[in-house]
């Protein structure tokens, strides 16, 4: 086994020919990210092995010796420079808010089919012209119920290259943001003193730092217009990503023409209108008790509530959105392409004050009427690497997993965040590629001290749960949680620390965890990985202003009552290598060395004009997920509506607190399995069931699944959409012989 990263310290040698072999690397990760080559080639020519590692090549492999220095031992990976910064010397940016416009502010305005007014594509995309909206034509992807759920509020973001914020929004006064001035200008550096990264190296929402904060509630439907602004020429990447997109708003409950499907790709110079109605799971048929009618309910204007429809038990409150392109999600979402949606209602109101027996009163502030965010903090979590010049890089040591060695928090380098004498929310994302991560507090003298984990992918949790350190967070899972620091004194340092050790793993880089941490290991600064120890520090001031009026209730939300819903059907799906490709549309079809078997048979790779399930629309189904072994993990999202965990290995003792609540990210653990629930209703198409290490999605582990059944244009399978920027094709898609 050998070290990921070579360490700080390592021969000037062993450096140099770390170095090469990268470069090397790096001419392969650009090659396919302009297309010029396919994982084929590289099967093709000997770069990688039949398991879908790179090839034990001296001067690329960097788990191989060079040729030019055999007595060195593995090369290794070069470490990023740190340009002389120690952790914690800069503050934690906040989110960045985005403007909640009238849908009138857009122009031209969203139509419930997409619109094919014809504009001049660029000679670099083919020349011609085509339309101005990227979005699958006709009425099989017209917005579901458009009318019906009228847009209220516009969001518009622009895909674009890495540039400055001089319209920077915190939502918060710059004493809640560690004295942050939103009025001067933030260069995109992920350290104030590292270089500025160049436009072809980082590709945020809006082009900027730090990330993108959109707060919704239920009962007011969205409109979230995504422009594509980056460059019509693939080369001009910075040698990763690619600049076709597809947006997915992870787990909305919306109709699949807003869900960012993996093969509803737009092109550059195009936007895509994504139709987000914000509505509680059941709207259409949940019979509402009195008690139900009470707790349904949204924040209004006039600093009460209105009621919704559906199952108030559904509540959702924290949603992330990120790219989804086939083959790319990994680079595109690693490259910037990641922001979160808070989303308000009267339970979870986001005003702390309003005790009115709805509002859970959690950590948020008063100050208005609904999504205060003094006291509730998003952090995005994500590790990073860089070139020589400080530059983002993606490195490819196979196509198990992507870890870097550089961990960050909203875009920034091991910061620390300023905090009063009260409790505080975080709402914690792992956006990482591909590592996990396990995370405790600990105080100065690094002892462990107590968190209140109260949600799980964004769902509040039946009750609180007391932990010494949070379970391991997979990619894409949400864990909300309470610090209350009004125990410690002004002055008081403490820090999240990270005890999920990725090193001394080899030729599995990236696949799991190889070891989880005692807090006092973590601590030790012995771990070979770079990512593991503090990397978040607290650092306690004086009291608030103002009392803290926050609680933190026995109860939450509880579960959806589902002993009355029959189950009408059981699907098991196996996660593994050595998938096979059967199919034969060279836009749809993938080769990998992952796939996922269905129902008994054959592993596939992936294709996404196969459909592999087919719920009927009302049902309710159970599906065993199931891990095939190999010593690797995988977290599983399935798209379009959480469910509920009924059990991991066959037992429901074995499913711990914290996953009793509803999920959509399973992480199957090594050689393990998961049961869940879920139903299918009120919205129809085709979704997604894949890994969430986006290295394994991106290599052929994902599948199609489509509601059988809604209503017209849903009686039968929806066709294929086929992207180009002169318009949308379409293939005919299959069935798998289960599948119905």
């Amino acid at each position: 086994m050998s070290r990921i990263y070579l360490p700080w310290n390592a021969s000037k040698a062993r450096l140099r020919d770390a170095e090469h072999a990268r470069r090397n690397r790096a001419e392969i990760v650009r090659e396919l990210s302009w297309g010029r080559i396919s994982r084929r080639d590289l099967f093709k020519w000997g770069l990688l092995t039949g398991a879908g590692m790179l090839a034990p090549i001296g001067g690329l492999n960097p788990f191989v010796a060079s040729v030019k220095g055999q007595a060195l031992g593995p090369t290794g990976a070069p470490p990023s420079p740190r340009f002389g910064c120690d952790k914690f010397t800069q503050p934690m940016v906040r989110f960045d808010v985005m403007a909640r416009n009238p849908v009138s502010c857009l122009s031209p305005l969203p139509m419930a089919e997409a619109n094919q007014t014809q504009h001049a594509v660029d000679p670099r995309l083919g020349g011609g012209t085509g339309p101005i909206e990227g979005r699958p034509p006709g009425a099989v992807w017209a917005h579901q119920r458009f009318s019906e759920f009228a847009p209220k509020v516009a969001i518009e973001m622009t895909q674009a290259p890495a540039t400055t914020n001089y319209v920077y929004n915190p939502g918060v006064a710059s004493n809640y943001n560690c004295g942050i001035d939103p009025r001067h200008g933030l260069p995109l550096r992920f350290h104030t003193d590292w270089p500025t990264q160049n436009p072809t190296s980082v590709w945020t929402f809006n082009g900027t730092i730090p990330p993108k904060l959109v707060q919704g509630r239920y009962g007011e439907p969205l409109l979230f217009r995504h422009h594509n602004g980056l460059s019509p020429d693939v080369t001009q990447n910075g040698g990763f990503g690619r600049h076709t997109i597809s947006t997915h708003e992870h787990n909305g409950h919306h109709g699949a023409e807003n869900d960012g499907f993996t093969g509803a790709f737009f092109f550059p110079n195009q936007y895509y209108d994504y139709h987000w109605p914000v509505v509680l799971a059941g709207h259409f048929t949940y019979q509402q008790s009195a008690f139900d009618a009470m707790m349904a309910c949204t924040p209004n204007d006039r600093g009460t509530t209105d009621p919704v429809p559906g199952d108030w038990r559904e509540t959702m409150s924290t949603h992330w959105f990120h790219d989804h392109m086939f083959s790319f999600t990994a680079q595109n979402v690693y490259k910037g392409n990641a922001a979160m949606f808070n989303i308000y209602s009267g339970l979870d109101r986001g005003n702390e004050a309003v005790a009115d027996g709805v509002n859970l009163r959690l950590p948020s502030g008063t100050a208005k009427g609904w999504g205060n965010l003094e006291y509730d903090v998003n952090l995005m979590l994500a590790d990073k690497a860089f070139d020589q010049d400080g530059q983002l890089f993606f490195d490819l040591f196979q196509f198990d997993g992507f870890v870097g060695d550089t961990m960050t928090v909203n875009l920034v380098e091991n910061p620390y965040f300023e905090v009063e004498r009260r409790k505080y929310r975080f709402r914690i994302l792992n956006a990482s590629v591909s590592r996990f991560f396990k995370i405790a507090l600990a105080n100065a003298s690094g002892q462990p001290q107590l968190i209140q984990q109260i949600a799980n992918d964004g769902n509040l949790l039946p009750t609180p749960v007391y932990l010494g350190a949070l379970d391991e967070m997979g990619i894409a899972e949400r864990y909300d949680i309470v610090i209350d620091f009004s125990a410690y004194q002004q002055g008081d340092r403490l820090h999240l620390v990270n005890l999920a050790d990725h090193s001394n793993v080899g030729a599995l880089t990236g696949t799991r965890p190889m070891r989880l941490l005692t807090l006092s290991e973590a601590l030790s600064g012995t771990s070979p990985d770079p990512c593991v120890g503090r990397f978040l520090e607290f650092r306690v001031g004086a009291l608030p202003a103002e009392p803290d009026q926050s609680v933190v209730p026995f109860q939450l939300i509880p579960n959806p009552d589902l002993s009355g819903i029959p189950v009408s059907r059981e699907r098991t799906f196996v996660f593994g290598r050595d998938g096979i490709q059967t199919g034969t549309s060279p836009n749809t079809a993938f080769v990998g060395p992952w796939g996922i078997a269905t129902d008994g048979g054959q592993s596939f790779d992936a294709d996404y004009g196969r459909v592999s399930a087919a719920p009927k629309f009302g049902s309710r189904e159970i599906w065993h997920l199931v891990n095939d072994g190999g010593g690797w993990d995988h977290p599983i999202h399935i798209h379009f509506e959480e469910g509920q965990v009924l059990a991991r290995d066959g037992s429901a003792a074995n499913v711990p607190t914290w996953e009793r609540g509803r999920k959509d990210v399973y992480r199957l653990r090594p050689h393990g399995s998961i049961t869940i629930t879920m139903q299918f209703r009120d919205w129809g198409g085709m979704f997604m069931e894949h890994c969430h290490n986006t290295m394994h999605e991106d290599n052929a582990m994902l599948l199609r699944w489509e509601i059988n059944g809604g209503g017209e244009p849903f009686l039968k399978p929806l066709p294929t959409p086929v992207p180009t920027p002169q318009g949308v094709k379409f293939e005919d898609p299959y069935d798998l012989p289960t599948a119905r």
